[in-house]
């Protein structure tokens, strides 16, 4: 189960962008960005800047030829600030020259002013004041007003989850080469007809003479979903203008203060449960901030809502989120896109209807965890339903009852030291919510010597995408991996591609790879047939490269027929098309079918906190993934692993911090940290799902990029465990991140006077 791209990478070898060699003549840019966060009258003057050394040119918005618009959803974000300014970190300007020292150093003689106006940083307030992005979204199922009444316990609360800073190690970059009549694009992008169009918006030509090629991320998580186009549009305008190559890397520190993040939330709950622990109830409201403008906000939203009740049945919901404008930076797509801030409100509601009903969070849980034909908020019925099973699964393989028993030992014999544990179940909806996006291309080609080339819209960022696609052409044509090789994603031969996220890129790319491959088979097939004088094509298979015929090997080889193939002018290529089937969604009903299917799982996370000091350690991760039939085992393992840590730094450490100014104060690694070696937890264990299987997915695998995320939350759960046993009569926050600071003001918050012990 080796990973190439693994192999590459250790050895130096993989190139990303800042590795290609550059044109002879290359310019380099740098964005001149908005130190303010809201003001309007914007006045530049770009005079002494263009005197400095080395500077070849200053391009604002008045230099554009077609529109300054770069929004997708709607169209509310300037290329560059035309008349005023809406976020500290927008573009205004981008100066070319021949370093990029000399680019960077003109641009801060830039001179920039604004008439100042009110900063808005907060949900609730943009919310209060009408400012919202498109109007409110809103599920509904049963009747909450009337299940109030049946309720036998009602709880009520605010649950807060910050936002997260992407930290792909490979900035925002681009590099621009003018080419006859048109552009070539060189770009760090999830999304290369996302670039390709609006780039062809802001230079006004048509798409056709923008050509967008990828060759990998240096990692990506969402934030270079439609957030890399800027960088590229802003080359690709100076390239054309100045008729020279034009590179643009961004530094650390701006990419940071530029970008936006994941969507921080404010919500409230209301929770009713029956004696039993049923709920029977939920009502909840999201405010998402979504920055000062649009970018994905709408659809990472509706992501929310469409998670709201995570793993559980709840017969009467209703669930409305508030897309609200603030003076931050566009937050965008991020690992889970939206369902994260949704499971973490109800995992909190539930913690809540249990500290009331004074049982464990975990009863409450088990007691309402979904079964077959239950039906979502939004409409969809679960199939093929996994969550007991996972959650039994966990349970076979680590005792409850002995983690529960073990951990009140400790807490009664340590007084300053506490342990807790949380379960998070997951059930995540595996397809683009927006129905339109699931599709995907596939270019097949075999060559005269029996290598393959495979063209796909799959973006490989360390997720091991393209592994999982040769090993689907692997195991079709049954021919050894190293005759396979994966092209760069590039716009002119796979056009009109969906970006690479939603977890969808291997089922997708992966799926319209295996029908390309199939199709080429039969060709095959049947010309092996003719070759061996066989009637019954059924009888003739390919084994690791070799003919077989009627179960008996011939010598009739991968190679010596791909040659036989060609002199008998058979097509050695195939270009496939695949849209997912059955999936549907009606947003003025906001009921449907829009996933192709779910992905379930259990995990138990254990933590121990130091209530003296406030600092905690993740003592253990087991969890029961359903990984479908896994393509690649060790991808897919790695891949549950990093998301299981990124989900806890996000519930723990990773806290973004800005000023009420709408100034990042957390812009560099010394003061936005993130989960390292020494913060891992001392065990992570995760079991695949034994007889779980997806049509949907490539030889019945499941996708696994954003769902194992989610159980990082379980992690901010077993930290107020072990703060509750520490302080059993004191209320503590839903507000994530838990970071030590948080716990030591949280314990002692509302404490008169210190033990005589802490004095």
């Amino acid at each position: 189960m080796k990973n190439f791209d693994s192999e590459k990478h250790v050895r130096g070898e993989s190139l990303f962008l800042d590795d290609i060699p550059i044109p002879e003549g290359t310019l380099h840019a740098h964005v001149c960005y908005s130190k303010i966060a809201h003001g309007t009258n914007l006045r530049i003057d770009t005079s002494e800047a263009l005197k400095m050394n080395g500077v070849h040119a200053i391009f604002t918005a008045k230099d554009i030829p077609g529109e300054n618009q770069i929004g997708n959803i709607v169209l509310d974000e300037e290329l560059f600030g035309a008349h005023g300014v809406h976020f500290v970190g927008q573009p205004i300007a981008v100066v070319v020259a021949d370093t990029p020292f000399n680019a960077r150093y003109a641009s801060e003689a830039i001179i920039v002013e604004v008439d100042k106006l009110p900063v808005i940083t907060d949900p609730r307030v943009a919310q209060s004041k009408n400012e919202l992005i498109v109007p409110p979204i809103k599920f509904l199922l049963g009747n909450t007003e009337q299940a109030w009444k049946e309720c036998d316990v009602i709880v009520s609360g605010v649950a807060e989850s910050g936002g997260q800073e992407h930290l792909y190690l490979e900035t925002q970059c681009a590099l621009a080469m003018p080419t006859e009549g048109g552009v070539k694009i060189i770009s760090s992008t999830q999304s290369p007809t996302a670039v390709q169009r609006v780039t062809a918006r802001v230079l006004d030509m048509p798409m056709h003479k923008i050509e967008v090629d990828v060759i990998r991320l240096g990692g990506g998580f969402g934030g270079k979903e439609d957030q890399a186009t800027p960088w590229a549009a802003m080359a690709a305008l100076a390239a054309t203008k100045l008729h020279r190559p034009v590179k643009l890397v961004l530094h650390r520190q701006d990419d940071m203060r530029m970008t936006g993040k994941r969507h921080p939330y404010s919500s409230d709950f209301k929770i009713g449960l029956k004696k039993d622990g049923m709920i029977h109830a939920y009502e909840v409201s999201f405010y998402q901030n979504a920055g000062a403008a649009c970018d994905l906000s709408p659809p990472v939203l509706s992501r929310s809502l469409f998670h709201c009740t995570n793993s559980y049945f709840i017969p009467n919901v209703s669930a409305v989120g508030y897309c609200c404008r603030t003076n931050l930076p566009p937050n965008t797509a991020f690992r889970g896109f939206g369902g994260p801030q949704g499971m973490f409100v109800i995992e909190s509601a539930i913690a809540k209807a249990a500290e009331v009903m004074k049982i464990d969070r975990h009863v409450i849980q088990k007691k309402n965890l979904l079964n077959e034909g239950d039906e979502f908020p939004y409409g969809q019925k679960t199939e093929q339903c996994q969550t007991r099973t996972s959650w039994n699964a966990l349970e076979k393989k680590i005792s409850v009852d002995k983690v529960r028993s073990d951990i009140e030992k400790f807490n009664s014999s340590n007084q300053w030291k506490k342990k807790g544990f949380a379960l998070m179940p997951i059930c995540f909806g595996i397809s683009f919510t927006n129905t339109m996006m699931n599709q995907a291309s596939a270019l097949v080609h075999i060559y005269t010597d029996g290598s393959v080339g495979i063209s796909t819209a799959a973006i490989e960022m360390g997720q091991g995408v393209n592994m999982k696609i040769v090993r689907t052409a692997e195991r079709v044509f049954s021919i050894p991996i190293d005759w396979i090789r994966i092209e760069t994603t590039n716009t002119t031969r796979i056009a009109n591609t969906s970006p690479t996220a939603a977890s969808s890129g291997a089922d997708l790319n992966g799926k319209a790879t295996y029908f390309a491959c199939v199709e080429l088979l039969k060709r095959l097939k049947k010309l092996a047939a003719e070759e061996l004088k066989q009637e019954d094509e059924a009888k003739i298979e390919m084994r690791n490269g070799v003919i077989f015929n009627s179960g008996k090997e011939t010598e009739l080889a991968w190679k010596k027929l791909i040659t036989v193939a060609h002199q008998k002018r058979i097509s050695l290529s195939e270009h496939h098309h695949y849209a997912t089937p059955k999936i549907h969604f009606d947003v003025k009903t906001s009921k449907g079918h829009p996933f192709a299917y779910h992905v379930f799982g259990t995990a138990l996370i254990q933590a121990t906190v130091d209530c003296l000091r406030g600092i905690y350690e993740i003592d253990s991760v087991d969890a029961v993934h359903d990984f479908g039939m896994s393509l690649h085992p060790a991808v897919d393992l790695s891949q549950a692993e990093g998301g299981i840590m990124q989900g806890i730094g996000w519930m723990t450490l990773e806290e973004v911090v800005y000023n009420s100014e709408g100034k990042l104060l957390t812009d560099a690694l010394s003061t936005y940290k993130v989960p390292d070696i020494q913060f891992a937890p001392k065990r992570v264990r995760v079991d695949f799902l034994e007889n779980s299987e997806n049509t949907f997915g490539p030889f019945n695998s499941k996708a696994i990029g954003e769902p194992p995320f989610m159980y990082g939350i379980g992690a901010f759960f077993a930290i107020r465990e072990a703060m509750k046993a520490f302080r059993p009569d004191q209320e503590f926050q839903f507000k994530a991140p838990v970071t030590s600071e948080r716990v030591l003001t949280s314990l002692y918050s509302k404490v008169a006077a210190l033990e005589p012990s802490l004095q």
